[in-house]
């Protein structure tokens, strides 16, 4: 099982930060232009059952992503769960807290990717760069917006 966090400080409340979230749009926003992923549907919002369903194109093949919302402790975090797609095992964890007057945002990540004892030791490295680019941009796009609109 591999881990992944990232986090930034953002220069606004946490009610801001988690409102942005709540956004019918949010993740046409959040998704980096570079990456060859279409939102199929979104429902639910944030909230416990919530559904978002993704194509994501692995090369030429579309590969179906469906993630289900496992908790939601509002304002506080949400957690979503892979229930198909191409992980053998996927949970984001979405967490906002009160930081000095800021708002923490951390995202944390436990995933598996298929036939790990080869593919881990092979292909972890790249995939966590990947998540890495994904999140340092998802970051920028948050703290931009967010800051803006708690000024």
């Amino acid at each position: 099982m591999l881990n992944f966090t990232y986090s930034s400080l953002i220069n606004a409340p946490l009610e801001t930060v988690w409102q942005f979230h709540e956004r019918a749009d949010i993740l046409q926003i959040l998704t980096p232009p570079w990456q060859p992923v279409e939102v199929v549907r979104r429902e639910g919002g944030l909230d416990v059952g919530a559904m978002t369903e993704f194509k994501i194109y692995l090369g030429p093949l579309p590969v179906t992503w469906l993630a289900r919302h496992t908790e939601c402790d509002r304002p506080y975090r949400f957690t979503d769960e892979q229930i198909e797609g191409p992980m053998d095992y996927w949970q984001h964890r979405h967490q906002f807290s009160e930081d000095n007057g800021q708002t923490r945002l951390t995202d944390s990540i436990r995933y598996e990717i298929p036939l790990a004892a080869v593919s881990e030791p092979l292909m972890g490295w790249f995939v966590g760069d990947r998540l890495r680019d994904m999140f340092r941009y998802r970051h920028e796009v948050t703290k931009r917006e967010c800051e803006q609109l708690g000024a």
